[in-house]
């Protein structure tokens, strides 16, 4: 397993763990910290995609972050 393979795992874990708290309701799904998972675990599923190149997948973790980035901006402006 290369850097950019478990990179990509962790992110998969991070964003299962943000939606079964949300799906749970441990995690507010509007919260900065489920957000922030989010956006993070797209980000390093991105990070393996990028040693793996697959167009569609890279195309859904892009829009995972964005609209993690517009929840978090969204948190920060109202404050």
């Amino acid at each position: 397993m290369t850097l950019a393979d478990g990179a990509g795992l962790v992110g998969v874990a991070i964003i299962l763990i943000a939606y079964a708290g949300a799906a749970l309701g441990r995690l507010k799904p509007t919260s900065a910290i489920a957000h922030g998972l989010n956006f993070v675990g797209a980000a390093l599923i991105l990070v393996s995609l990028a040693h793996d190149f697959n167009l569609s997948a890279v195309v859904m973790e892009s829009a995972w972050a964005l609209v993690a980035v517009i929840g978090l901006l969204r948190i920060a402006l109202k404050q």
